[in-house]
C-alpha cells in the first residue's frame, strides 16, 4: 500500500490554478476573522475547491492508462542538417483533456525548451512535429517521453512516462547529398549555386543523333541527318566516363576549427559526401582517404552502387587528431593505391606561408601524377575584422594583422598556381558548392 501511495503521489502535479483557489481561500478566511458575518463564505470556497479537486482526482486516475506516446525518428540522423522528428500522442479518456508533453531528448543538444502542449478529443490522436539540428557526428541517446495530462478543471496534473529510450546515430550530410542528387538528376543544379560550365571541345566518343535544342554546338550539326528528316539533327558524344575522383580529408589539428557549430573536419566530410555522390552520377569512380599523422581509412575508387554507402559508414566514424599531417606517409600512400592519373582532392587548412611551405614538396610531387586540387578555408573571424572601423591604436594594429593574415591566404593560392597545383579558397559554408562546381569545371575542360 504504501509503494501504491508513493508512485501514485510521484505522478500527481499540482497546478497554479489550484494555488490560486487555496489562496483565495486564505484571503476570505482573513476577511471573515474581522467580519464575522462572511464567516460561511470561506467555508463553502473551501468546500467547493476540495470537491472540485477529488472530482479532478477521480477522473485523471479512474483508468490505468489514459494516454499514449510514440517518438517518431528515422533510424539516423543527419549532421548539420534540420532532421525531422515527431511525437504520436493519444487519448484514451472518454472526455476531452489537455497535455503537455516533455520528449527527452540528447544531452550534445544541450536544450531544455522541448515542451509541447496539447488539446486532444477522447479517442483522437495527434502528430506533433520538431526538428532537431545536431552538429557532431556519432550516438545520440534519447530518453523517456513524459505526458501531463489535465481536465478542463485544470486543478491537477498526471504523469504518464514512456520509455522510448533508444540511440540513433548522427552520420554526415546525407541529407544535403540527397539534395544535390535530385538536383543533379533533374538538370536544376544551377538552383543551388553549381555553375553552367561550357565545354571546351568533345571526347570523340560518338553517343547518337538528336534534335538539336538551342545551345548545342552549331559546329556538331549532322548535315546528312538534317536533309533527310527536315530539321536541324546534331551528333550527341558521350562524356569521359570512369574517371577517378579520390578525396583526401586532412583530419589533423589544423581541422579542429570551429565554424557555426561545425569543425572545419566536418564541412569537409559532407562536401566529399556530396562531391563523391555526384562523381558517382557522373559515372566516374569515387574514392577515398583520410590521413592524420597516420594514414586512416582508404575506400578505392569505384563507381559501384553500394560504393556510396561505403564511403558514408567510413567517414561517419572520422574524428580530428591532434598531431601534424604525415605528408610523406600520404604521398607513399597515393602512389601505392591510386594506380592511374585522377582527380585528387585535398581538404586540409593552411593558416600562414608558413604552414604551406612544409607541405608544399609533397604537394608537388602528388601534382606530377595526378590533377591536384587543393581545397581550404577562408578565416572568417578575419574577414569580418578586416571590415570593422578601428577606432583606436589597438583596433589599428588588430586590423592590421588581420589583413596580413587575410593576404596570406591569397598569396597561398598564387604560390599553388606556380606548380600547376588547383586550389579553392573558400568559406566553409560555401565548401561544398565550390568543390562541386571546380569538378564539373575540370570534368568539362576535360583536364581529368
Amino acid at each position: 500500500m504504501k509503494k501504491v501511495f508513493r508512485l501514485f503521489y510521484s505522478d500527481l502535479f499540482l497546478t497554479s490554478r489550484l494555488f490560486a483557489g487555496l489562496g483565495c481561500c486564505v484571503v476570505l478566511f482573513l476577511l471573515a476573522f474581522f467580519f464575522p458575518w462572511l464567516q460561511i463564505v470561506p467555508e463553502l470556497t473551501f468546500a467547493t475547491l476540495s470537491l472540485l479537486f477529488f472530482a479532478d482526482l477521480i477522473m485523471l486516475y479512474r483508468t490505468q492508462k489514459g494516454v499514449f506516446a510514440k517518438r517518431h525518428a528515422p533510424e539516423r540522423l543527419s549532421n548539420s542538417d534540420e532532421n525531422e522528428l515527431g511525437i504520436y500522442a493519444e487519448n484514451w479518456y472518454p472526455f476531452s483533456i489537455n497535455i503537455g508533453i516533455i520528449d527527452e531528448i540528447p544531452v550534445q543538444f544541450q536544450k531544455r525548451d522541448i515542451w509541447f502542449t496539447t488539446s486532444l478529443k477522447p479517442q483522437q490522436r495527434k502528430l506533433i512535429s520538431y526538428s532537431l539540428r545536431p552538429t557532431r557526428r556519432g550516438e545520440y541517446e534519447f530518453g523517456y517521453i513524459r505526458v501531463f495530462v489535465s481536465t478542463s478543471l485544470g486543478l491537477i496534473r498526471r504523469r504518464y512516462n514512456f520509455s522510448q529510450g533508444e540511440v540513433l546515430p548522427v552520420y554526415p550530410s546525407f541529407l544535403q547529398m540527397r539534395k544535390y542528387e535530385l538536383m543533379a538528376i533533374s538538370n536544376n543544379l544551377s538552383e543551388l549555386g553549381i555553375k553552367k560550365i561550357r565545354r571546351l571541345g568533345h571526347s570523340l566518343e560518338f553517343e547518337q543523333v538528336k534534335n538539336y535544342v538551342q545551345g548545342d554546338d552549331y559546329r556538331t550539326i549532322n548535315w546528312k541527318a538534317t536533309a533527310r528528316r527536315g530539321a536541324l539533327m546534331t551528333n550527341a558524344y558521350v562524356d569521359e566516363k570512369s574517371q577517378q575522383v579520390y578525396c583526401v580529408i586532412d583530419k589533423s589539428r589544423a581541422m579542429k576549427m570551429p565554424f557555426e557549430g561545425l569543425s572545419l573536419l566536418d564541412y569537409a566530410i559532407n562536401a566529399s559526401l556530396v562531391l563523391s555522390n555526384v562523381a558517382l552520377l557522373k559515372e566516374d569512380k569515387a574514392g577515398l582517404i583520410t590521413v592524420a599523422e597516420k594514414i586512416g581509412a582508404v575506400v578505392p575508387a569505384d563507381k559501384r552502387p553500394t560504393q556510396i554507402n561505403k564511403i558514408l559508414e567510413v567517414l561517419y566514424k572520422e574524428k580530428t587528431r591532434y598531431l601534424e599531417t604525415n605528408m610523406e606517409l600520404l604521398y607513399a600512400t597515393i602512389r601505392n593505391v591510386i594506380k592511374q592519373r585522377s582527380l585528387v582532392v585535398f581538404f586540409t587548412n593552411f593558416e600562414s606561408m608558413y604552414a604551406l611551405e612544409r607541405q608544399l614538396p609533397y604537394l608537388k610531387r602528388i601534382a606530377r601524377f595526378h590533377l591536384l586540387l587543393v581545397v581550404f578555408f577562408e578565416n572568417t573571424e578575419l574577414k569580418r575584422l578586416t571590415e570593422e572601423p578601428a577606432s583606436d591604436v589597438e583596433g589599428i594594429y588588430i586590423k592590421t594583422i588581420a589583413e596580413k593574415l587575410v593576404y596570406d591566404k591569397k598569396l597561398i593560392v598564387k604560390e599553388l598556381a606556380k606548380y600547376n597545383i588547383q586550389s579553392i579558397l573558400t568559406t566553409p559554408q560555401n565548401l561544398t558548392v565550390n568543390t562541386v562546381n571546380r569538378y564539373l569545371e575540370l570534368k568539362a575542360r576535360q583536364k581529368i
